[in-house]
């Protein structure tokens, strides 16, 4: 055996610094931050380590993040003792019983470790290279160890703050467990060059993290994964953190577009990204990126750390050096054994870039086999949270289990499965989806280290089963249909879900349903708060019927006539944006048709897009997210308009070059015609790109996000100078032009940021007077501000209950309505009514192809190819070229009716068009009675979730031209307002945290933590010193 006082030291003694320099900074019980000097640290391990003096022996630390741990565990390695560093809690009594240790080392909370010795003597025999006994995996207990010496622990300590540049006067917050190496390693590199620690058991998810980081004067913080994810949802993108320098990342692959997203902020805001790799096997880290190669080497983790050295070796990451652990430890007779490992075979699979640089690819241990096919796991689950969606991959007998994570998850099961097993190239019969849900999990679980809790995840996928659907749907399952996504947690409300103005309506339809009424501030609501309501309703709703001596319908509602006329008169709550969009295609085409003549909704409607976009475009999501929401709302804005203005240019040659570009307000004559049909969409467009080009960069980014209000009013301000033609550029300046009409889009902009009764006046009151004389005609005017108005001050309407669902399809199909609805009137000029239906009914057609067409076409490629598949016993390679055979003849079959129908003369296409709207005509008068009937409405329904999904980008953008006197094709934009682009102002409706291309923010992916309304861009205020020192003591 080894005395005690023969130990090597700790991190204090490695290197000298003044006793006066600072060591630890803590917040104490009383709430207030506490400094230790090196010297006050020495004593109190000086102090612990008489207590621990005597035969070299196990002790068993319970590493939680405060001071009595860092004490206990610099004091053991002071006394010379091994220290076993495991989780408080059960992984702590896991590994005690597993390990059998002498001492027992725990926080009591007030400065001073309490020791235990369970013995005098040591019960095992103890290598006297052994210093630290760490869990593999930072799970929960298990028995395999790793044995690390004081070499490996200086070592590594010595190479990371090399790598990092740590100075003394560096302050490092502990943002991860002790007992996770990583964090340990933080520890250990930053007292070793004398600099010091902040010690919180604070997420970072936490307001009062952020405060003590301020008060201190945190300058480094580390995360893995899962904590960037975190910080993108508390804004970290925006804190004001004037001493933070270092940023470093490990404990995972981060996505590639995160850490370019990262590097680019840090270069900004002044602190360096340092993407590392490493495993409890190399006592914390092995490589890191430097920070000027993150931006352009995102999928690498660099080069090794100094003092060691990496290569791949069939495809695996083996490293060198002194840091590499003694090896494992199995049992106790493990414990004496010395160093059994020259080389760390990581078991990770990767590649030396051309530029030299490590790049891990995979994990050997996440590989599955699959009808004798390997499939890398890690390569399926990176494919598919790149494309959005916040899943895990896991490995079946035989099969490959997504399991889903709660929020926006693709809740098209089929699909996603086919993605899998095209990235894995299996048959998707092999890829089984399951939802969190399904695992009886709100949450994907993950280990103490941040990191995904694949074993337990595996486990609850085995024993998960296939159970039948309820007949009967839950307010949660309503909430998923409707949105979207996989699974809800009870803690989610509809605004922190992200829900828009469409999913609005269809959503307040349900929980009307189920609470008999539609509560104030009911997207505010979580779940679980209006699952009580609902429970609190039935019981009334109980108690009234025994008391009547009458029973209730399975509805809710008494089976008389009264109440079911009650029931059909009745009228429900709709945001005003829908009913405006809805109504003002009505108007536009029948207008356009000379059925009647009603101007005055087109300006108004712009400003509605300006609204709509602030409210689910730039609320509190990340820079990357925003961009990516904004630019997919452009191309959702203009491709369907572009689909019909092109093919109409090469049927019939009728648009110029500038319309087909989106461009004629710049490269378009100063003169009436059929090229300004579009200068609604025109202008949409632009001021989106305008306002993605802001955004987009950091300083735009900041600016918009601390002047939310002031910004859009000021743009506003600028667009009016255009509108008087002063600092005009040269191109038209036409009543239609985007550079005209912009400023209508900023101020619908600013209304919906404007905060209390004073800003919204303010807004008021600029309208008034300039919305008012716009055109110059007072009575289209004001009706422009009139509905404008309706928009700042009247959040909803009261629809009838039956006509909710033609609202709601007419709106969200009201951009196809109206680029289609001139071609029709073309061929109907003698039918007024009868162009007015047919212009009507062949939008909603091509609104439903469009959404929903493609996804019909794969069903019904699947039906066929199921319906032709070889016999069970042909093996997958035989399923797959069936597949592929079918794909092919498809693809034939749809290029030869594409050379079919290309030999049609132009008249032949356009009477076709006429009779395809004739002929839906008749079809909605049988089907009109249906369609407005209540009792069909969840037919309306799901194709309003598709408006919400596909369809809600493009929703509502149509031209706002007016028919000329004679010819309804060549209408101007100056006798026009009321040909609406409805549906551009529903392409801003969709958050960004929806977009199907988006990745996992956080996508995954991700739950929002706010509960501010969707208008709303109110930020969480920063909470006080005194709020945290309560919450401390609460905590304690």
């Amino acid at each position: 055996m080894h005395p005690a006082q023969s130990g090597p030291g700790t991190a204090l003694s490695w290197r000298a610094a003044p006793d006066s320099a600072d060591a630890v900074h803590v917040r104490g019980r009383d709430g207030r931050l506490r400094t230790l000097t090196r010297g006050e640290l020495a004593q109190r391990v000086a102090s612990a380590a008489g207590i621990l003096a005597g035969e070299r022996r196990l002790v068993h630390v319970h590493g939680a993040n405060d001071l009595d741990t860092l004490v206990g565990y610099l004091a053991a390695h002071e006394a010379g003792h091994v220290v076993l560093l495991t989780p408080p809690g059960s992984p702590a009594l896991a590994l005690a019983a597993a390990w059998d240790p002498d001492i027992t080392v725990s926080s009591t909370g007030g400065g001073t470790p309490a020791i235990q010795h369970h013995r005098e003597n040591a019960a095992h025999h103890l290598h006297p290279d052994l210093a630290l006994l760490m869990s593999t995996s930072g799970s929960s207990g298990s028995p395999r160890l790793v044995r690390l010496s004081h070499e490996n622990l200086r070592s590594n300590a010595e190479a990371i703050a090399s790598a990092l540049g740590i100075r003394a006067s560096d302050r490092a917050l502990t943002s991860l467990p002790l007992h996770y190496c990583y964090g340990l390693s933080i520890v250990h590199s930053h007292l070793l060059v004398g600099a010091s620690i902040v010690l919180t058991d604070l997420s970072v998810a936490d307001e009062c993290f952020w405060t003590l980081a301020r008060e201190s004067g945190v300058t480094a913080l580390a995360g893995v994964p899962h904590t960037f994810e975190l910080l993108d949802r508390v804004g970290f993108a925006t804190m004001d953190l004037p001493h933070l320098r270092t940023v470093t990342q490990a404990g995972g692959r981060m996505d590639p577009h995160r850490v370019v997203e990262l590097a680019t902020l840090g270069r900004q805001r002044g602190f360096d990204l340092f993407v590392m790799y490493g495993q409890t096997e190399a006592t914390a880290r092995m490589a890191y990126l430097p920070p000027d190669l993150a931006a352009e080497h995102p999928t690498t983790v660099g080069v090794a750390v100094p003092g060691g050295s990496l290569e791949v070796v069939d495809g695996e990451v083996v490293y060198c050096g002194p840091n590499v652990m003694l090896g494992y430890a199995d049992s106790a007779a493990d414990l004496a054994l010395g160093r059994t490992v020259e080389r760390l075979h990581t078991g990770d699979l990767g590649r030396i870039t051309d530029a030299g640089l490590l790049e891990i690819t995979g994990r050997r241990s996440r590989v599955a086999k699959v009808l004798g096919h390997r499939v890398d796991l890690d390569h399926v689950e990176r494919t598919l949270r790149t494309e959005g969606h916040d899943v895990r991959c896991l490995a079946a007998p035989d099969a490959v289990t997504l399991a889903c994570a709660p929020g926006p998850t693709s809740g098209d099961h089929r699909r996603l499965a086919e993605r899998a097993a095209q990235a894995a190239g299996i048959p998707t019969r092999c890829v089984q989806v399951l939802t969190a849900a399904d695992l009886g999990l709100d949450a994907l679980p993950h280990l103490s280290s941040g990191k995904v809790d694949y074993a337990t995840l595996t486990d609850l996928a085995a024993a998960a089963t296939t159970e039948a659907p309820a007949t009967t749907w839950s307010l949660r399952e309503r909430y998923a249909a409707a949105l979207g996504l996989a699974s809800v947690s009870p803690e989610d409300s509809f605004a922190s879900l992200g829900g828009d103005s469409l999913s609005y309506v269809e959503v307040s339809l349900h929980v009307e349903d189920h609470l008999g009424h539609l509560p104030t501030n009911w997207h505010l609501l979580t779940l679980r708060d209006l699952e009580a309501l609902e429970a609190e309703q039935a019981t009334k709703a109980g108690r009234a019927a025994s008391g009547n001596g009458r029973r209730p319908a399975p509805d809710g509602t008494l089976h008389t006539l009264r109440a079911r006329l009650r029931r059909a008169l009745s009228t429900r709550s709709v945001e005003t944006s829908v009913v405006l969009r809805a109504v003002a295609i009505v108007l536009i085409v029948g207008t356009h048709a000379h059925v009647f003549r009603l101007q005055g909704t087109a300006h108004a409607l712009l400003v509605l897009v300006g609204w709509n976009l602030a409210r689910f475009r730039l609320g509190e999501a990340p820079r990357t997210e925003r961009v990516r929401g904004l630019l997919t709302a452009v191309r959702r804005i203009a491709a369907p308009a572009l689909v019909v203005i092109v093919g109409a240019h090469l049927l019939i040659g009728q648009y110029a070059w500038s319309t087909m570009t989106l461009l004629n307000w710049v490269f378009g004559q100063e003169r009436l015609g059929p090229d300004w049909r579009f200068w609604f969409i025109e202008s949409a467009v632009f001021v989106l790109l305008l306002v993605t080009a802001v955004v987009a960069t950091p300083w735009g980014d900041r600016l918009e996000r601390r002047h939310p209000f002031a910004l859009p009013l000021a743009l506003s301000g600028v667009g009016m100078l255009w509108w008087k033609g002063l600092l005009f550029p040269p191109v038209p300046h036409m009543q239609g032009s985007a550079l005209v009409v912009s400023w209508l889009f900023c101020l619908g902009w600013a209304a919906a940021k404007a905060q209390g009764l004073g800003q919204r006046v303010l807004v008021t009151a600029v309208a008034i007077p300039t919305v008012g004389t716009f055109s110059g005609n007072p009575k289209r005017d004001l009706l422009t501000l009139t509905a404008a108005l309706l928009v700042i001050w009247v959040p909803t309407l009261r629809v009838p209950r039956g006509l909710v669902p033609l609202v709601q399809v007419l709106a969200a199909s009201s951009l196809f309505i109206y680029v289609l609805h001139w071609h029709v009137l073309q061929e109907t000029r003698s039918t007024p009514w009868l162009g007015y239906l047919g212009g009507l009914v062949a939008g909603v057609a091509y609104w439903w192809v469009w959404t929903r067409g493609p996804g019909l076409a794969r069903a019904a490629r699947g039906r066929w190819a199921r319906g032709t598949r070889p016999a069970a016993h042909r093996n997958a390679d035989q399923q797959i070229t069936s597949a592929a055979s079918s794909h092919r003849s498809t693809r034939a079959s749809r290029s030869s009716t594409i050379s079919r129908s290309s030999r049609l003369s132009t008249s032949t296409r356009a009477w076709s068009v006429a009779a395809v709207s004739i002929a839906a005509c008749s079809f909605a008068s049988r089907s009109a009675r249906r369609l407005s009937c209540f009792s069909t409405r969840a037919i309306v329904l799901r194709a309003s979730r598709a408006s919400a999904g596909d369809a809600a980008g493009t929703a509502g953008v149509v031209d706002a031209v007016c028919p000329p006197p004679a010819v309804p094709a060549d209408p101007g934009p100056a006798d026009a307002e009321t040909a609406a682009a409805v549906a551009t102002a529903a392409a801003a409706d969709r958050p960004a945290s929806q977009v199907e291309a988006g990745p996992p923010a956080a996508a995954a992916r991700r739950r929002r933590y706010s509960s501010t309304p969707p208008g709303s861009s109110r930020r969480r205020p920063s909470p006080s010193s005194a709020t945290c020192r309560s919450h401390t003591r609460s905590r304690r």
